[in-house]
């Protein structure tokens, strides 16, 4: 069954990348729709595709085809630039829209209570990516190690019958600088909101998804499509909540992955 929401908020996808859940927001995207969707920054990693180390796949391919189709069929779409697809904030000066998707570098979400968002990707409240940016470059290079090793600790779990785990996730919590960044980061947002007489903020950037208040201000991030496959959704009663989505396909319904093997099987048999 459909669900229909009055928004519906989504970030840091990475298409283009390995780690990129593109299948899973795919599948979520096939269930939910919104009157407003919001696509909260990095939903293209173009360092990846500068660096010359980009996977595309045809799950990648699906989800713009499936965002389009939201648009298509009335749902008002804003793209918000992030860091990762920065190359898009020169030219959002002039105009640049995607057909009927507006570009932009932050908006005002205004929700069902009557309360003034800021909808931003939040690098630019990331002291680091803003003043250092060789810093970020080396902690995006330390991450894709993470997410490897992950990958391949993950690969042991699924033999021995057990669930996902997140070491990246693990190291967040854990380690003291790591929780003092998200921290930073939360603060520095909060202060902007109030310092520009915003009630709250929705943003994404740091892969972590919350609901909560600071100092008075509404702070809500929507969290990640590499991991923790989240999206902030609102209700038509003004009701907020994080959806965490961990289905790829509904029942009877085949992957991309899966036709891609079926198809492997298939010419193998014609083989001689």
């Amino acid at each position: 069954m459909i669900k229909t929401y009055r928004s519906i908020f989504i970030s840091d996808v990475h298409l283009g990348t390995r780690d990129c859940k593109a299948e899973k927001l795919n599948n979520f995207l096939k269930n939910n729709t919104c009157d407003t969707l919001y696509l909260v920054g990095d939903i293209i990693d173009a360092w990846k595709i500068q660096q010359n180390k980009w996977r595309w796949k045809q799950s990648h391919s699906n989800v713009v085809r499936r965002i389009l189709g939201h648009a298509k069929r009335g749902t008002k779409v804003i793209y918000v630039a992030g860091n990762h697809d920065e190359f898009l904030r020169p030219m959002i000066p002039y105009g640049l829209s995607f057909g009927a998707i507006k570009i932009c570098n932050q908006t005002e979400h205004i929700d069902a209570n009557g309360k003034r968002l800021l909808v931003t990707h939040g690098d630019l409240f990331d002291g680091i990516s803003k003043l250092a940016p060789w810093l970020t470059f080396l902690g995006d290079k330390l991450y894709d190690m993470v997410l490897n090793w992950n990958s391949t600790f993950n690969a042991f779990r699924r033999k021995f019958g057990l669930g996902y785990w997140s070491l990246s996730r693990y190291l967040k919590y854990k380690v003291k600088r790591a929780s003092d960044f998200l921290l930073g980061f939360e603060k520095n947002i909060s202060e902007y909101c109030k310092k520009k007489g915003y009630d709250g903020v929705i943003c994404g950037h740091i892969h972590h998804a919350e609901i909560k208040e600071i100092d008075g201000i509404l702070y809500m991030n929507d969290g990640d499509w590499v991991e923790s496959c989240t999206a902030l959704v609102e209700t038509h009663e003004g009701i907020w909540k994080i959806i965490h989505w961990t289905k790829e396909k509904d029942e009877n319904e085949v992957t991309t992955h899966e036709k891609q093997q079926e198809w492997l099987k298939n010419v193998r048999k014609t083989e001689y």
